[in-house]
């Protein structure tokens, strides 16, 4: 009789264990209060950012994994085949570019930030010739970088700035080919983009990415003109991307929560501080300012 009740008592536990366990594993698959989401590497300008992202988060029960890679296809290529629910490390037109080269379906789900390129003023005898856009003169020489994309974005910069005038939209690429109006008679001078930082010292004024115009240490008080988040910039503000689908996925209210922390005042005083005015939040509605 023993032998009865203790084989009994033995079955129901195994039982109950094996019930909790399936539960648990049930909970574990179908969790959508777990989110991973694809960068770069961080850095001191995007780990700040990051953490207040993943504090906000979490005040709304969402979880936040952050994985990270070190090659710029790696993120999508993970997305794609959904090894993460969503990433943040690219523009616009660099999503656009690898979709159309990968057969990619993925989305963009919401804007973050844009890193501005600058006009920089050239410089004689290490001080800056001009201290704004309109000083630049008749037949100046302006350097831009000379690979595609970024040749035609600093064409829209000066564009912008009212240098010159071009005949194709902002989601186009542009060639020095597309200047449509040049009222100044501007020398634009083609050089390889890690270049343009050396030149400003031969020329009137040139346009460098930030992340050779932080290298070079160029002063960024010599701006002459900042891009702004507009028409003409649009394609290479930054966004949250996911797959085509997500909106019917299990992921779809965690990855709405991620967006509606991330585009809060908050995380925008947090991406300009954490780059020191480098980068500005490019969501609409942000109330952070734009201004260095």
């Amino acid at each position: 009789m023993k032998l009865k009740k203790l084989l009994g008592l033995a079955s129901v536990a195994l039982v109950s264990t094996l019930l909790l366990a399936a539960c648990g594993g049930s909970k574990s698959a179908s969790n959508d209060s777990k989110l991973k989401v694809g960068i770069m590497t961080l850095d001191d300008a995007t780990e700040p950012v990051w953490d207040k992202v993943k504090e906000l988060a979490k005040d709304k029960g969402v979880e936040i994994e952050l994985v990270e890679f070190t090659d710029y296809n790696q993120p999508n290529e993970a997305l794609q085949n959904g090894e993460v629910d969503v990433n943040a490390f690219q523009h616009k037109y660099f999503l656009n570019n690898w979709n159309s080269e990968n057969k990619g379906t993925l989305v963009e789900v919401a804007d973050t930030y844009l890193s501005p390129i600058r006009i920089f003023s050239g410089t004689e005898n290490g001080k800056a010739k001009y201290t704004d856009v309109k000083d630049i003169p008749n037949k100046a020489t302006i350097s831009v970088p000379n690979d595609a994309s970024n040749e035609s974005r600093a064409l829209y910069l000066l564009q912008s700035a009212g240098l010159i005038k071009l005949d194709v939209n902002g989601d186009e690429l542009a060639t020095i080919k597309n200047i449509s109006s040049n009222p100044k008679d501007l020398d634009i001078k083609e050089v390889d983009a890690a270049q343009t930082a050396s030149t400003l010292s031969s020329v009137d004024a040139a346009i460098v990415n930030n992340s050779y115009a932080q290298a070079a240490k160029v002063d960024y008080k010599t701006t002459l003109y900042k891009e702004a988040v507009d028409k003409n910039s649009d394609q290479w503000v930054n966004v949250i991307a996911a797959q085509k689908d997500w909106k019917k996925s299990d992921k779809a209210k965690a990855i709405k929560t991620l967006i509606s922390v991330y585009q809060t005042d908050e995380v925008g005083k947090v991406i300009q501080d954490a780059s020191n005015n480098v980068d500005i939040p490019a969501w609409k509605g942000t109330k952070v300012s734009s201004e260095d």
